[in-house]
């Protein structure tokens, strides 16, 4: 058996990086998916390898920046399985470093419509649908070490992380009582389809990304160990009901 057996499991940001490397771990654990991004083709793929494995996944399309978008996972949910038992909100996006005081309205907007207005929105039907269906259900969110430290270059993000922080302490205060566990993961910067603007600034960022993150690591967690490629704390045990 594994840790996820039938466990409906939305993944937003499925169609790449930590997402579908998740979503991946999740189907070898018996999770049935939903698995959501704003690039069809790209979730699509993914449900198909998932199902060619023996895996039960289902893709949907979605601009998580809207409640439409937001809803429409869950409702995808409930249509393919009847229930919905955990998500892993990890839709997410970041800009090339610069300090904070360069940044435009534009860029702050557009990075917290989606790394705290999106997770909201998504975090927010999820918790009505599991309320209401009196199952409990668990949601973890893709925080980040920038939730922890500054320092990278991107305090846009940084601000919008450290709010996902407020989200988890409000959430799990007003549905505990509903049996919902929410928490976050905070893994320090992964090299992805979607960080590669970071690196390319060239080797300073990367010795910059390196020290803080053991700094984070280091300060936050008692026991810690470096991680290798596909080596997340985003592992099943943390969805287990």
């Amino acid at each position: 058996m594994g840790l996820l057996d039938d466990k409906v499991t939305i993944v937003t940001g499925a169609g790449r990086g930590i997402g579908a490397t998740s979503a991946r771990l999740f189907a070898r654990e018996g999770a049935l998916l939903v698995l959501a991004a704003r690039s069809a083709p790209e979730v699509e793929a993914l449900a198909d390898e998932l199902r060619a494995a023996g895996g039960e996944a289902v893709a949907v399309a979605a601009d998580l920046t809207t409640a439409e978008g937001a809803q429409r996972t869950v409702d995808a949910a409930l249509t393919a399985f009847g229930r919905l038992d955990a998500a892993f909100d990890n839709a997410g996006n970041g800009l090339p470093p610069a300090p904070l005081a360069e940044r435009s309205e534009a860029e702050w907007d557009d990075t917290h419509a989606l790394n705290l207005r999106g997770t909201w929105l998504c975090l927010r039907a999820q918790l009505r649908a599991m309320a209401a269906a009196g199952r409990g259900g668990s949601v973890v969110l893709n925080s980040g070490v920038g939730a922890l430290v500054g320092g990278f270059g991107d305090g846009a993000q940084q601000a919008a992380k450290h709010g996902l922080t407020g989200l988890v302490k409000a959430a799990t205060a007003d549905y505990a009582r509903y049996g919902v566990r929410v928490n976050a993961v905070a893994p320090g910067v992964v090299r992805t389809p979607g960080t590669e603007e970071y690196f390319a600034a060239g080797p300073e960022f990367a010795a910059l990304v390196a020290r803080s993150t053991r700094w984070a690591v280091r300060a936050w967690t008692p026991r810690w160990r470096r991680r290798r490629p596909g080596c997340s704390a985003t592992g099943p045990r943390t969805w287990r009901a």
